[in-house]
């Protein structure tokens, strides 16, 4: 009976001496500690990966967008040249059929072009007089004039450009200028001047550059 009294406390020795002479105690974290440690890294890290690829797909759908965006409006357009001027606006073709002209966004309305997004846009134009010579001069008085100007809706007329000739056979500009969604762009040469159908001489157009 003593040996059997005996045997758990010689083991409870043992094991008190081996601790005593390891002389460096371990510690001994606990394992609902390490559990939460874990799943907060986890959590952590799942949460860093959503972020990165949600900004990931945020920039591939922001570029898309940026390429498909019917904001980039432009139009280069080409003289419809149907003979003796009845009235002094200019009319205007557009399209591929044409060569170099194109409508992408803007629409015409009766040979006048008419923005479908509001923005910030560059126009530019130029007009080569027909039967011209810059040695003779051109074949009017100094008063000859192009002016290019919103002409509906009415509340938005306003003039935009105001170009003379004087006493030359060619007028180029361009600017930048707001234009909101529906505006009518005109051009208005000073009758009875005939422009150049030639493509290479007379052409208008808009682009969009900023909202």
């Amino acid at each position: 009976m003593f040996s059997e009294e005996a045997g758990p406390m010689q083991r409870r020795l043992r094991t008190a001496m081996a601790e005593e002479g390891s002389g460096c105690p371990v510690p001994r974290l606990p394992w609902a500690s390490v559990q939460r440690v874990a799943l907060q890294l986890f959590i952590l890290a799942g949460v860093a990966t959503a972020v990165i690829y949600c900004f990931l797909c945020a920039q591939r759908l922001a570029q898309q967008r940026q390429l498909e965006s019917p904001g980039w409006d432009m139009a280069e357009l080409q003289l419809n040249h149907t003979g003796p001027r009845q009235d002094c606006r200019l009319h205007w073709l557009g399209g591929p059929a044409l060569g170099r002209s194109f409508l992408h966004g803007p629409e015409l309305d009766n040979g006048q072009l008419r923005v479908q997004r509001s923005g910030i846009y560059r126009l530019h134009i130029q007009v080569t007089l027909a039967n011209c010579s810059s040695s003779l001069g051109a074949p009017t008085a100094p008063r000859a004039t192009l002016m290019v100007g919103i002409c509906s809706p009415a509340a938005h007329s306003i003039s935009l450009l105001r170009l003379n000739f004087h006493e030359g056979c060619v007028v180029t500009s361009q600017r930048l200028t707001p234009l909101a969604q529906g505006d009518t762009l005109c051009t208005n040469l000073t009758l009875p001047l005939l422009p150049s159908p030639n493509a290479d001489e007379t052409f208008f157009g808009v682009q969009w550059v900023h909202p």
